[in-house]
């Protein structure tokens, strides 16, 4: 391992990525006594340089990950770039030694779930996905409760999220030239070339507009909302995955889809999914206006609790649920999302959100937007971790990246 574990040791990370969430992600470990920031890594220098002032004292500038992924004092980087490079620096990360923390979506394909995960466990990684609300209290306290056996049997769940963008969207701003201070080529990096938009390289939020850097807003917000149920239930791999959807009312610069159903079968239950981005109005949570609305249902024989983020609430069948008692507080508080990493990292025991617990919810969505993109069922062995056939889908599964980046076979 890289840790030079020791009384007095520090944690040695770095950002790749530097963005308002990898910021705000290397500020949540940097607060950690036992780290030190070491490298800032982007490859539109005005931000690498802006970020690179706070951390001046202690912290090198790269443009390139891979020359901060070979020096042997770092032991640990945050991964906060777009979507579509989350799988391959994961991987030479993995690779190079150091442990890491994966902003959401881990992946935007199936086959780099996988890999990943893979590539994670080969090389003994400490890792964590930023699916930073499952620290919170109160995912806690519903994950308590369906345990607890109150709601009895549970056969239907539901997950949700709505907003209304609008039918102008993200806007028509045209594509064009790239700023002369970002290198395009190596942002596009292993996917397909095209023309710049600031919209993509904006932020986290509208990159979610354009499918071939992100795979839309599913992956961009489902892995929050449906980790609550996986959690929970302790949910597998589905064994069936349906989606249907399309772009119906948003027309802007973008691709992505504004509407999107999901039906994942599992063993015991099945798990919907339904996205709007043009209808604001989000079931029970929902307040007047067109606020962004989320939530989760856990549908009972004996009742029904639903959630979101800050809240959740139970509505009885009857007096089913009569003599049942809120149950004990039994799972402890987190310090952090980041800090559970630097604590791992130095304990070498795996945080909550680790690779291992979270590539089937990365698998669940990535099956999703490939049911999306081929218009039909996929099944899928949790056995074997292989689609079932449809020699199409597996085919599709795993994407073509563009020379000279090569897709990570060997951890297939």
């Amino acid at each position: 391992m890289s840790y030079r574990a020791g009384a007095n040791s520090k944690v040695h990370v770095g950002l790749i990525g530097c963005g308002g969430m990898g910021a705000a992600n290397l500020a949540g470990a940097a607060t950690h006594p036992d780290t030190v920031v070491t490298g800032i890594c982007d490859v539109w220098k005005p931000r690498r340089d802006a970020l690179l002032e706070k951390y001046k004292k202690t912290a090198r500038s790269y443009h390139d990950f891979r020359e901060m992924l070979a020096q042997k004092d770092l032991d640990g980087v945050i991964i906060a770039t777009p979507p579509h490079w989350h799988a391959l620096i994961a991987v030479y990360a993995a690779e190079a030694g150091k442990d890491f923390y994966l902003q959401k979506p881990m992946t935007i394909h199936l086959a780099e779930a996988l890999v990943v995960k893979r590539a994670a466990e080969k090389h003994g990684r400490i890792t964590q996905i930023g699916t930073q609300i499952h620290a919170g209290a109160n995912y806690r306290r519903v994950v308590e409760w369906v345990r607890s056996g109150a709601l009895g049997a549970i056969g239907v769940v539901r997950t949700f999220l709505a907003g209304n963008q609008g039918a102008e969207g993200i806007g028509n701003a045209p594509f064009g030239d790239p700023p002369k201070d970002l290198d395009w080529d190596f942002w596009v990096g292993p996917a397909r070339m095209g023309k710049c938009h600031p919209k993509i390289i904006e932020s986290a939020g509208p990159n979610c507009s354009f499918m071939e850097f992100s795979g839309g807003y599913t992956p961009g917000m489902a892995p929050h909302i449906i980790d609550l149920p996986h959690w929970a239930l302790e949910l597998g791999f589905p064994l069936l995955t349906s989606c249907s959807g399309g772009r119906y009312v948003v027309r802007d610069a973008g691709d992505a889809y504004d509407t999107q159903q999901v039906l994942w079968q599992y063993p015991k239950l099945v798990m919907t999914w339904m996205l709007s981005l043009v209808n604001g109005y989000s079931f029970d949570f929902q307040r007047e206006g067109m606020a962004r609305g989320l939530g989760v249902y856990f549908h009972g024989v004996n009742g029904t609790l639903y959630a979101n983020y800050g809240e959740h609430r139970i509505v009885p069948e009857g007096d089913r649920m009569k003599g049942f008692a809120k149950p004990k507080e039994s799972i402890p508080p987190s310090p952090g999302h980041e800090q559970e990493w630097i604590d791992s990292i130095k304990s070498r025991k795996q945080p909550s959100c680790h690779v291992g617990y979270h590539y089937k919810i990365d698998a669940a969505i990535g099956l999703a937007n490939l049911s999306y993109q081929l218009g039909r069922s996929i099944r899928f062995d949790p056995a074997t971790e292989k689609i079932v056939g449809d020699d199409e889908a597996a085919r599709l599964a795993k994407p073509q990246y563009r020379d000279p980046w090569k897709f990570p076979e060997q951890y297939l």
